[in-house]
């Protein structure tokens, strides 16, 4: 490790299977938390190259626990998080709004660091519990129709990093892998990224895969569609910029999106706008996001899909969801 970080000291970047190699040898626990924590804090100080990011996330698939999970035609709504914005739970939200309209959700998510409330702690909240079995993962997806694949039970490097980056509490190139290493493999993927730069990573990345994807990116600074302002997408081999009266929404306020103070706090925002007693911004955000997902799962204009959001929320079918995947998965 030491002639690598003295290698990245220097500005120099790693090849590809560098990158493969190091990320293999964390997730065997070769490197002790100093060497682990100076690694990580290197990608703070400058930008992660997509040969790097590339070959991170080759051993991280390559090692991780795979989800049966061919033939679902899954979607995941998964964001970087990192953006420091502080505000609810949007994607994980969403993911039971697509669910609700029959797109199956593999969701992969982890506790939040750099955040109050990350994706497992809200869910461990209201009593999910965490598993990498897959009967339970696949009643999930036939019952539910989401799953929940907490990233530390299918990824041994998240693991043995997972000290160092709650200690750390700021974002590491580990917030930049999550949504490319779903071991589900999902054929198709919602991504909200932090920064321009790394949404154009992510996308010389996905379209090197087959997959059907989506990358988001408000243009003041959230990981998702934040209704705040304009927002940048790309998919596939096409990319623009729109903004929410684009599509029908009006613009919000960022203090309109606060998570609150504690997990406890956004678990009622969650429970809320599921049981449509949230606020018109908390509603719009979600369905905006939803339906940009349901629209990428099922090929389908952005408008259609946002009206198969709107639907799946106010008709009752995202919270029916809901419940049911706690009911298989507490």
């Amino acid at each position: 490790m030491k002639e690598v970080l003295n290698k990245l000291f220097k500005y120099q970047s790693l090849e590809k299977s560098e990158a493969k190699d190091i990320l293999s040898n964390l997730a065997s626990g070769k490197y002790n938390n100093s060497q682990m924590a100076a690694f990580l804090t290197v990608y703070l100080m400058r930008n992660i190259t997509v040969e790097e990011l590339s070959g991170f996330r080759d051993a991280m698939l390559e090692l991780c626990v795979r989800v049966p999970a061919k033939g679902y035609n899954a979607i995941d709504l998964c964001g970087t998080g990192g953006d420091g914005k502080d505000t609810f739970n949007i994607s994980t939200i969403s993911s039971f709004v697509v669910a609700g309209s029959d797109q199956v959700v593999a969701k992969h998510g982890n506790y939040g660091v750099s955040s109050v409330c990350g994706s497992s702690n809200v869910l461990e909240y209201f009593g999910c519990k965490f598993t990498n079995e897959p009967d339970t993962i696949q009643r999930s997806f036939d019952e539910a129709k989401i799953s929940f694949l907490h990233a530390p039970l299918f990824h041994p490097a998240m693991k043995n990093v997972a000290p160092v980056r709650k200690e750390l509490g700021v974002k590491t190139f580990f917030n930049m892998l999550g949504p490319m290493v779903n071991p589900a493999f999902p054929e198709n993927q919602l991504v909200g990224v932090f920064n321009l730069e790394l949404a154009r990573l992510y996308g010389y990345i996905y379209q090197e895969t087959d997959k059907n994807f989506i990358i988001l990116h408000s243009l003041d600074g959230y990981d998702e569609v934040s209704l705040t302002g304009n927002f940048k997408y790309i998919i596939n081999r096409k990319e623009g910029v729109m903004s929410p009266e684009d599509l029908g929404f009006d613009r919000v306020q960022p203090q309109d999106l606060a998570g609150g103070e504690t997990v406890k706090d956004s678990a009622g925002i969650f429970t809320d706008i599921l049981e449509n007693r949230g606020t018109a911004a908390q509603n719009n955000a979600v369905l905006i996001n939803a339906g940009l997902a349901i629209a990428t799962g099922k090929s389908i204009p952005f408008p259609e899909g946002i009206a198969q959001a709107r639907e799946s929320l106010e008709s009752g079918r995202a919270l029916k969801r809901f419940k049911k995947f706690l009911e298989i998965n507490k």
